[in-house]
């Protein structure tokens, strides 16, 4: 999920979705944050370009669930760079070593993890794990992200035995476009990504070509080119207020014990030297 913190709740927030009455309508007019308890998102967000849908909009219709198939774990290929053996974090900036366990990474005990290489282009295979049990609330069971440059973010929380609101489920584009189906499995299972991601393009200050992602989650494909409205942000609708077209690929901590293992990636375009 995105790197921005959620705000926290309100009175207003705290109310069911539907609520009646001159007390409930007089809070809900209060200018905080409208969101159910529930979790499944907001109703006073922006409304996202060319879309009758608000950023996390509750009323977005959630992406159909289908059950993926065995494979969608992958032997890195000659030529990639492995992020991830489970031995180590000589790859990553920073991190504690001593959240690997059973050769993987605890994101909850590492501590948030950035390449030492920077990327632009880029092929990345990464399989995760949520907890078996939520071991925080609705918002943040399962909760990471992978961010690519740093700044564009392929969510990953538990969505097999909860929702949030439909761009805020794993395989979205977070804050912009749901995957096309929920391909998840079981919460503690493990689960993967195959991402192609392209980074946006810049004729000085002006946008020539958006980021793009294509992404298969458990082998099944959830974003088809999907352009990117900009760096993720969260409540509000992403611009392209940075310029940047290489940088760190980012595991997010979100107070979860999300897991990782088998993390590789394949430069599509130059590399920049280690970042030390």
């Amino acid at each position: 999920m995105s790197l921005s913190r959620f705000p926290p709740r309100s009175i207003a927030g705290r109310l069911r979705c539907g609520a009646v009455g001159a007390l409930a309508l007089a809070l809900w007019l209060l200018p905080q944050p409208a969101i159910c308890d529930d979790g499944l998102g907001y109703t006073d967000t922006p409304l996202l370009p060319n879309s009758p849908w608000r950023v996390h909009d509750r009323q977005r219709p959630q992406p159909p669930t289908v059950t993926p198939g065995d494979n969608g774990f992958a032997t890195p290929p000659a030529d990639a760079i492995v992020l991830f053996d489970g031995k180590d974090l000589s790859q990553w900036q920073g991190g504690d070593p001593k959240g690997i366990e059973h050769a993987a990474i605890n994101i909850l005990k590492t501590g948030e993890l950035s390449t030492k290489r920077h990327f632009s282009d880029c092929q990345l295979h990464v399989e995760w794990a949520a907890p078996e049990k939520p071991d925080n609330d609705a918002m943040n069971w399962g909760n990471s992200g992978v961010s690519f440059l740093g700044r564009y973010e392929l969510q990953i929380i538990e969505s097999h035995d909860h929702k949030i609101y439909a761009d805020g489920i794993a395989g979205a584009v977070y804050g912009q476009t749901p995957p096309l189906v929920n391909a998840s499995r079981k919460p503690g299972q493990w689960e993967s990504y195959d991402v192609v991601f392209t980074a946006p393009r810049f004729d000085g200050q002006r946008l020539i070509k958006p980021a793009y992602f294509t992404v298969f989650w458990n082998g099944v494909l959830v974003q088809d080119h999907t352009a990117s409205l900009g760096p993720t942000k969260h409540r509000l609708v992403a611009t392209y207020d940075s310029r940047e077209t290489t940088g760190p690929i980012t595991l997010q901590y979100h107070h979860s014990a999300v897991r990782f293992r088998n993390i590789w990636v394949r430069a599509l375009q130059p590399t920049a030297p280690l970042q030390h």
